[in-house]
């Protein structure tokens, strides 16, 4: 029998039920190189400073700078080049005063240099330069710890690792970090009318998107998705399939199969099994479900591809964030005057796809759930609230911004 809920849920009440669904992934030691868009779950403890030794900043000489300070516009220093000390170089020696070192950017300051004078101040001499600007104390020199100390905490938990922060964390001797892994999902879609795209289509077929929507979905927020396509619409085979691919998954995504009508295969081969079938007030996207299959958590989402690519940015997007450590999950909210006359039906939060720009919206295409290229041509949704039925052209509605 199936279990179907009659009373719609809020949209809001729907989406807790699917974060609290997605359990947060486990924590793993992961190669930087694979770190990119993932959360660090503990702090990161710089056991180094740095930088880690006081170096020059400049290609040029390291001196003492009361050697040089009657250098300037009356006249020049000249000092012989006692040593040249390029980057990497590990056995320097002292500058004795009255010489420099020629030295390059990020080599070691020598003891006894207090500054560096830059090349083009200079002749480029290599045995013997001249010197003709003075230089203060300090001038060019990187000082050891100057960015970070040592003991420093240099990335907290729940940072998000992107391209400077993995860059610090090599810098500190790091080759691995402690995140949370990245959500695995099952990927099915439903339906004997689909067909894979490239092979020609009959009178009553379509193109299967939603997998390649969904995939893409997961993968950009940095999931990692299986995709199982062309399922057929037989229970028992839809049961065998996931429990084939279930081993290692966080989560399984179905679309299409969860309407009122018949073989509506997802429902029949789920419902009592532990996943709830129920109506979400809101359009389009209202028929949903979720629960646990043999301890799987599931989601089923509607098969019309806008229902979809709604569903997920409203429900799936932000849970699945959430599992990964991630502590901004929403997208970003604005609010702008439409251009036009909006109508929604009472009792259902209406989700219209639209452009903003500069203070105004345009809604994209009509309501329908099936306008797949109006959904792709938008960048943000317009949020019409339950208790509204009519917006009037030059009003405010809340956005959802999507690019």
């Amino acid at each position: 029998m199936r279990k179907v809920s009659h009373t719609p849920l809020s949209v809001d009440d729907y989406r807790a039920r699917i974060t609290a669904l997605v359990a947060r992934t486990p924590v793993v030691a992961t190669p930087l190189a694979d770190c990119v868009g993932l959360v660090l779950a503990e702090d990161l403890v710089s056991p180094v400073p740095l930088p880690p030794f006081d170096n020059s900043a400049m290609d040029g000489y390291a001196v003492r700078a009361a050697d040089v300070a009657a250098a300037g516009e009356d006249g020049a220093v000249a000092l012989p080049v006692a040593a040249d000390i390029p980057a990497g170089r590990t056995d320097v020696v002292p500058l004795e005063a009255g010489t420099a070192h020629r030295i390059m950017t990020g080599a070691p300051i020598p003891p006894g240099a207090d500054a560096v004078v830059k090349v083009e101040d200079t002749d480029g001499g290599q045995e013997r330069v001249v010197v003709r600007a003075s230089v203060a104390p300090g001038t060019h020199v990187r000082r050891l710890g100057e960015d970070v100390a040592a003991g420093a905490t240099v990335l907290g938990a729940g940072t998000v690792l992107g391209p400077p922060q993995l860059g610090l964390a090599s810098a500190v001797g790091r080759a691995d970090l402690p995140v949370h892994r990245r959500v695995r999902v099952l990927v099915l879609a439903t339906g004997t009318e689909l067909v894979e795209p490239g092979k020609p289509l009959l009178h009553g077929q379509i193109y299967e998107s939603n997998s390649a929507l969904l995939a893409a979905a997961v993968r950009e927020i940095g999931g990692e998705p299986t995709v199982l396509r062309f399922v057929p619409d037989d229970v028992a085979v839809f049961r065998e399939t996931v429990a084939a691919h279930a081993a290692g998954a966080d989560l399984l995504v179905t679309s299409g199969g969860v309407s009122a009508g018949a073989y509506e295969v997802v429902k029949d081969a789920l419902a009592g099994q532990g996943v709830e079938f129920l109506r979400v007030a809101m359009q389009p996207g209202g028929p949903q479900g979720c629960g646990r299959f043999d301890g799987l958590p599931v989601v089923t989402l509607p098969g019309n591809p806008v229902s979809t690519a709604l569903s997920f940015e409203l429900f799936l997007r932000p849970a699945l964030l959430a599992a990964m450590g991630h502590r901004r999950v929403e997208r970003p909210r604005a609010t702008a005057r439409t251009t036009v006359e909006l109508r929604s039906p009472a009792g259902k939060r209406q989700y219209r796809r639209g452009r903003h720009s500069g203070g105004s919206v345009t809604p994209v295409g009509g309501p329908g759930s099936h306008l797949l290229a109006s959904f792709a041509a938008s960048d943000c949704l317009i949020a019409v609230p339950e208790d509204v039925t009519v917006v009037p052209a030059g009003e405010q509605v809340e956005l959802v911004v999507l690019r």
